[in-house]
């Protein structure tokens, strides 16, 4: 067993500085990083690359792959990149697949070495050794997923007021351009920051109903949609101020329905263990005359 401590040694400090090459407070950056943004544009010379940003070129793509694979089959069907870009992550998918498969590499070779010293029996060996390296790739996976679930919550609750200021603000004469504007320079929630995205993908040059349909179709929210295609009617409908203010009165009303919903399910979650609480004291008392009356007929 001692013989084995050398090398599990080794192995697990490699994994440890792959995992650690991957986070930027443990890896000192190298000078061409450091000084690139004191280096004037159009010099003509690309700095090289630093060791850890090489790695994450070479495994990249792999973890990419067995990522997706993994994601799939633990049943997430929406891409990452696509939540990525609904909650405006700065962080690539590459960059994602990359820290995740870090995190389960440096996770199985600990567990390894933990697994090899504690002599654990080999079918505890392979459980510990598949299943929470899994858990330690998943968890990114769920943080994401819950990112993602909590900017489509902010987005319902706060399509309803946003959508109220531009129908007056259409109402008040203002284009559509220019109310999505004064809405992206006055609001600081999520929609707000996203009515911002639309206006730069506008200025790249995209048409302002496919801005507006894009955004609808990353964000994946009902009550989004169906204001976009109300936005839609700028050019066949008069008064469309009109029309989005009646589009926002049914979002609250689909707000307070869900939150009706919500409500309900918590108080019937209240009584779940009250009924385990009554059920099982109830049980025990019921099992002692029924005990009892087996033992008298097997003695009888």
């Amino acid at each position: 067993m001692s013989r084995l401590l050398v090398p599990l040694a080794g192995v697990a400090w490699v994994g440890a500085t792959l995992v650690l090459s991957t986070t930027g407070w443990a890896g000192r950056r190298s000078l061409a990083d450091r000084i690139a943004p004191y280096v004037p544009v159009g010099t003509g010379r690309t700095p090289p690359p630093s060791p850890s940003r090489s790695l994450r070129q070479a495994v990249g793509p792999v973890a990419s792959e067995l990522g997706d694979a993994v994601a799939r089959l633990a049943g997430v069907a929406e891409p990452a990149a696509r939540r990525l870009a609904r909650i405006g992550a700065t962080e690539s998918v590459t960059d994602l697949r990359t820290r995740q498969a870090s995190w389960a590499v440096g996770t199985f070779l600990a567990l390894a070495a933990v697994v090899t010293v504690a002599g654990l029996p080999p079918t505890l060996a392979l459980v510990v050794l598949v299943g929470l390296p899994t858990a330690a790739f998943l968890v990114p996976e769920q943080q994401l997923a819950t990112a993602s679930a909590r900017y489509q919550e902010r987005l319902v609750l706060e399509l309803p007021i946003v959508a109220e200021q531009l129908g007056m603000l259409l109402s008040a004469g203002y284009s559509m351009g220019g109310a999505l504007g004064r809405i992206a320079g006055r609001g600081t929630g999520v929609v707000a920051a996203d009515v911002r995205r639309v206006g730069d993908r506008t200025r790249q040059g995209l048409d302002e109903h496919a801005a507006l349909e894009e955004w609808a179709e990353l964000a994946d929210v009902a009550a989004l949609h169906r204001l976009v295609a109300v936005l839609g009617l700028q050019r066949q409908a008069a008064d469309l101020g009109r029309l989005i203010s009646e589009e926002a009165r049914s979002m609250r009303q689909d707000a307070h329905r869900q939150l009706l919903e919500s409500i309900e399910r918590r108080s019937q979650q209240v009584w779940v263990p009250v009924t385990v609480a009554t059920l099982v004291p109830g049980l025990a008392f019921l099992a002692v005359p029924f005990i009892e009356a087996l033992r008298l007929f097997t003695a009888g």
